[in-house]
């Protein structure tokens, strides 16, 4: 009976230490809604020990029943074995975050006039040091990060599909350049690890929630979501991310993630209004955060608004995918801005000015002023509120 209880023991830990290492950390039900994080960064730095104690457990009463026991019980004895070299096999090798979404092999950049990408597809561009870049959603989608460097900065561009949220992180902890893998999800979140302390950091917020580095912060770098042909209208000489042909199976699943429509319950849009799978537009300012409905904003376009006593202005073009959040306050004029369906461009009421979606004024007294652009996202009103706990809504 000793040996019996042993043997249950170790087979226990073996095959519970291997699954909710996993399942803490990915898309599994009920994982990511409670904060497991603690446990699952544990379990991961910890799992060999927990492994040898289990092995431990199991050796002698194996050897005893190879040696003494009858047939049948050597037979189901190594069907469980072979039931955790199953187990140790897929989620050490097939369910880890890194081994189901790839880095791309090849890194292809292409100028406006050879790009491929058809214009009407979302990218998360960045403009550095004069250099611009745009990286398609539905291929950063599926990779997760991409490391490259615009205008002499490295950069790190990564993308969660389950939270919506695109962020562009300088890779850089401590002074000193660091790379980073996919390691899981935390609150349906992407985390990443990186490679000197293990410590692991949140998609979202750039902040590290587990190890060494717990409560440090990455330095996010500017960066917009907007369909590549309202990208290349405003920067002409940039370059675009091209689709790597070694994942050209895996970039089709994300098909239609652009507009909502993809199959994924992850991934599809709830085309209701602050529901889980919502889209909404986050800004924040001062440690202050407030969501804008993005249905409220289809229907009125522009909307005028205060926050944290910034003026801002949020603005939706014709495409219905293109947006932008500015500044409205300009030379100390502060401006109220409508949309001007005849020519397509805005208009401040103060002054009587128009502006194009560019942000810049092309006619009237403020002639060649440009909005400052205030760092916002779209993304899925659970990552908002959850990554920004006590965020205001807008209401019209």
């Amino acid at each position: 009976m000793k040996r019996t209880m042993l043997l249950i023991a170790g087979f226990l830990i073996l095959f519970a230490i291997e699954i909710l290492r996993v399942y803490f950390i990915m898309p599994f039900p009920g994982s990511q809604k409670a904060d497991t994080i603690q446990i699952a960064y544990f379990l991961n730095n910890n799992i060999w020990w927990f492994r040898i104690l289990g092995l431990i457990l199991i050796l002698l009463p194996m050897i005893y029943i190879f040696r003494n026991s009858r047939w049948w019980k050597k037979i189901f004895l190594a069907f469980f074995v072979l039931i955790y070299a199953t187990v140790f096999y897929f989620f050490n090798f097939k369910f880890l975050a890194d081994k189901m979404f790839i880095q791309p092999t090849n890194k292809i950049l292409a100028t406006a006039a050879d790009n491929k990408i058809d214009n009407t597809k979302l990218v998360i561009g960045v403009a550095i040091n004069g250099q611009a870049k745009a990286y398609p959603v539905e291929i950063i989608g599926y990779h997760h990060q991409v490391t490259d460097s615009i205008g002499g900065e490295p950069v790190m561009v990564t993308y969660c599909t389950v939270c919506r949220t695109g962020r562009v992180f300088s890779p850089f902890v401590n002074g000193k350049l660091e790379k980073f893998r996919l390691v899981g999800m935390d609150h349906f979140n992407a985390m990443f690890e990186d490679a000197e302390t293990k410590s692991w950091w949140r998609q979202a917020t750039g902040i590290a929630v587990a190890g060494q580095l717990k409560g440090t912060a990455l330095k996010e770098m500017e960066s917009e979501q907007l369909t590549l042909g309202a990208w290349i209208r405003k920067y002409p000489n940039t370059t675009i991310l091209q689709p790597d042909p070694v994942f050209a199976d895996q970039y089709k699943d994300l098909q239609g993630f652009d507009d909502g429509t993809i199959q994924s319950g992850l991934e599809k849009r709830d085309s209701a209004s602050w529901q889980f799978k919502s889209w909404v537009i986050g800004v924040q300012n001062n440690g202050h955060a407030k969501a804008y409905d993005w249905n409220e904003l289809v229907k009125q376009r522009v909307i005028n608004d205060t926050f944290q006593n910034t003026a801002l202005v949020l603005v939706l073009e014709n495409d219905n995918r293109s947006f932008h959040v500015w500044n409205r306050q300009v030379n100390d004029k502060l401006l109220h801005f409508t949309f001007d369906a005849s020519s397509q461009t805005l208009k401040d009421t103060a002054t009587n000015s128009q502006w194009t979606m560019n942000g810049e004024c092309v006619e009237g007294i403020l002639k060649g002023s440009r909005l400052s652009a205030i760092q916002a996202y779209q993304e899925f009103w659970h990552s908002w509120r959850s990554f920004h706990p006590g965020t205001r809504k807008y209401t019209p």
